[in-house]
């Protein structure tokens, strides 16, 4: 059924996105800002539409190929693709799994950023990020090729959207729910984040990756 497709396809991928810790160290680093959470609310907003609308237009491009009466392998085949992809990516990110953990000069610049830039900042970490792209073409595509209704579709691409932007969430909602009391514990968890991000990520990845791959092969 659609909600199984939704459960046991789309969801892995939007948790692969949600436990990058990628996008959670700048999100951490804007509530360090003298407007915060103005501009951590902003990059959250700019995060959440990036994601929606990447996977929106790979649901529009699923729905395409379909009405093009397309070969009924085409969706294992992409599988298959960003199942390899993620894997190959996956594996670089464990080859520079000890490579620094300074933080970046632009990360560094967040800590009086506006939020017209973290807005912006949150758009490209999400609508403009390779591995992001990958999941969420993987996703609405997935979500394409089930032919529901209109209405379905929006509530498996909001639902997918959702659980991708719940790591860059939870800061921002613990920072407008304690205050100030949250930036300490969200300081050591950012600096977890930087010193293992490329294990963490190399990990998921791969995980994915091979997930997807075997799925992708099991349909062609």
């Amino acid at each position: 059924t659609e909600r199984n497709v939704v459960t046991s396809e789309v969801l892995p991928l939007a948790i692969a996105i949600a436990v990058s810790p990628f996008p959670v160290i700048p999100v951490i680093l804007l509530l360090f800002n003298p407007g915060a959470p103005k501009a951590a609310l902003a990059f959250l907003t700019g995060w959440v539409i990036g994601v929606g609308l990447a996977t929106t237009v790979f649901v529009f491009l699923g729905d395409f190929i379909d009405q093009a009466k397309s070969t009924p392998t085409w969706a294992s085949w992409l599988q298959t693709a960003v199942g390899v992809t993620l894997v190959v990516l996956g594996a670089r990110q464990w080859l520079a799994r000890g490579t620094s953990a300074q933080v970046p000069g632009w990360m560094a610049s967040l800590a009086d950023a506006a939020p017209s830039a973290a807005l912006r900042l949150g758009l490209l970490l999400s609508a403009a990020n390779p591995k992001v792209l990958l999941l969420a073409a993987a996703s609405g595509l997935t979500i394409a090729d089930v032919k529901g209704s209109v209405s379905s579709e929006i509530v498996a691409v909001g639902l997918f959207t959702l659980v991708a932007s719940i790591s860059v969430a939870t800061p921002v909602a613990l920072f407008v729910a304690f205050g100030e009391a949250t930036l300490v514990p969200l300081g050591r968890a950012k600096d977890w984040l930087q010193r293992n991000n490329a294990i963490v990520m190399a990990v998921v990845i791969t995980v994915i990756g091979i997930i997807l791959l075997v799925k992708g092969l099991s349909g062609v």
